[in-house]
């Protein structure tokens, strides 16, 4: 999720936790230790661009990372707090639930997490968008209500509570909706004789009344978008996969660890003859415009017998149009 959202996360399982005993102070290093695991993020400028995409979400994000930094963390925090009635083990504490809550949240978006860690296993629900005002803002506005409540105040405690049940709840709710728009769009590959391999679900940017789904089928990728407000016919596009175009370059070991990251949903296309490697997982930047580029794809690149790997830099294009697009495409068809 969205740096805001695991700082209001964090900051919230710390009051949970702590906020009786040392006010404030709870939220503030609970908003810290939900931010520390996205400090992977830093890795890719001494890396390559695979291993970065590999590393990302990874040791930081894992139940193994929260229960070994929790108490260094923890420690930390004491010496840093002498003077408060909190000692080691609470603050051990906090950070724990903050470190550990964190790639909870991260699970339920399309990245997902490496949560069972050093296992290779990447925990992704796909039931919500990186960045939801519908989870964070709510979520937000019950924390500073709690945040100006006196520390003993049972109003605080309430308001708290109140902002983890809400938000809790909705995840929980995306689960229900995911299933919904999966049966809706296996129901319309059904009606329109399209055989499959498989199908994969995900909300749309910013909310969750818009799905996409992703389909293999033998020789290509189909994209398709579902609003609970259509009344029609789910649309597909067609993109070849196209992967003859690797040649021997599809056993390179570069190649292959990003079919790995993507789980097979790729397609190669070429650009002033260099070969791009779209990955279909995060869709297309515009999913209203069949010529917008992939959210995510990368160069390959060869020189002196060696393959490097770019990300193609994107263009976003005119923000305001993409948010109508997607705003009119919410509203139904």
């Amino acid at each position: 999720m969205d740096s805001l959202t695991q700082i209001v996360l964090g900051a919230a399982v710390g009051e949970a936790v702590l906020g009786k005993k040392v006010g404030n102070k709870a939220m503030l290093y609970g908003a810290i230790a939900g931010t520390i695991p996205d400090l992977d993020t830093f890795v890719g400028y001494f890396t390559d661009t695979v291993s970065a995409i590999e590393i990302h979400r990874g040791f930081s994000h894992s139940i193994v990372f929260s229960l070994l930094f929790a108490p260094v963390f923890g420690y930390l925090v004491s010496l840093i707090e002498r003077k408060s009635t909190a000692n080691w083990q609470d603050w051990t504490l906090l950070m724990f639930w903050g470190l550990f809550t964190h790639p909870i949240l991260d699970s339920f978006t399309t990245w997902g997490t490496q949560l069972f860690w050093p296992m290779d296993i990447r925990l992704a629900f796909k039931t919500i968008f990186v960045i939801d005002p519908l989870y964070t803002l709510p979520f937000l506005i019950f924390l500073i209500l709690a945040m100006r409540q006196k520390k003993d105040a049972w109003q605080r405690k309430k308001f708290n509570n109140l902002g983890l049940i809400i938000s809790s709840t909705y995840l929980l709710v995306t689960l229900t909706l995911k299933s919904m728009a999966y049966f809706q769009f296996a129901d319309s590959l059904e009606q329109q004789g399209i055989f499959y391999e498989r199908m994969e679900t995900r909300p749309a940017p910013l909310n969750t009344i818009l799905w996409n789904a992703n389909v293999e089928t033998e020789d290509a990728f189909l994209t398709g978008d579902y609003s609970f407000f259509d009344d029609g016919m789910i649309r597909f596009q067609v993109f070849p996969k196209n992967h003859s175009y690797l040649g021997q370059l599809q056993k390179h070991e570069k190649v292959q660890r990003l079919i790995d990251i993507t789980d097979g949903w790729y397609t190669i296309s070429t650009q002033d003859e260099t070969l791009i490697f779209n990955d279909l997982r995060f869709g297309q930047l515009n999913p209203s415009d069949p010529d917008s580029p992939f959210t995510f794809s990368y160069k390959l690149i060869e020189e002196n017998g060696n393959l490097r790997v770019e990300e193609v830099e994107k263009d976003r294009g005119d923000a305001k149009r993409i948010l109508s697009d997607l705003w009119e495409r919410i509203k139904g068809n």
